[in-house]
């Protein structure tokens, strides 16, 4: 991950999981990243400081284990990605799929076109932009699927994919 793209991150923390260790981020807006223990895009130094007892990282934590108890929570801790206005206008739909349900990328695509001027949307345009979605698990990039069903691309890895959807009651 590209240090600029780190420069709005001002607290962070880490968090056991049964994903393993995820990273947490910060910035003044709310949540900025989520990260997975060896996950491909996981920063190496995050700035700012180590701030572990931040409230919106135990809201967020609070989030989690609801989450990986098998709940659904009924909040979301304020989240704060940066990205590019295509970005965020992916992640946006991302927040949109309903716990325990997927969506292929070219559903997104058909989505994301209907709300655009030109009418047009790659599914690989798409697919790129959930792969740059910084705050994993809160933003469900896990719920993406390719058309065939299948499970694909995921960046902390396609056994947490599964294990994220099978904790949601997908059937796969």
């Amino acid at each position: 991950m590209k240090q600029e793209a780190l420069q709005h991150i001002e607290y962070w923390t880490r968090l056991p999981s049964p994903l393993g260790t995820l990273t947490l981020g910060a910035s003044e807006a709310g949540l900025a990243g989520l990260w997975m223990e060896g996950q491909k895009n996981h920063p190496r130094d995050l700035p700012g400081a180590e701030a572990p007892e931040l409230p919106l990282f135990a809201e967020t934590a609070r989030w989690l284990a609801l989450y990986f108890s098998g709940q659904k929570p009924d909040f979301l801790p304020p989240l704060a990605p940066e990205g590019t206005p295509f970005q965020q206008a992916v992640w946006a739909l991302l927040g949109e799929i309903p716990y325990g349900q997927t969506v292929s990328y070219g559903e997104l695509a058909r989505r994301l076109a209907l709300r655009n001027p030109s009418g047009r949307v790659s599914a690989l345009a798409v697919g790129g932009a959930v792969g740059r979605n910084p705050v994993s698990i809160l933003i469900p990039c896990h719920r993406v699927i390719g058309a065939d069903g299948r499970l694909t691309g995921y960046d902390g890895g396609l056994d947490r994919k599964r294990q994220l959807l099978t904790l949601e009651g997908v059937v796969l």
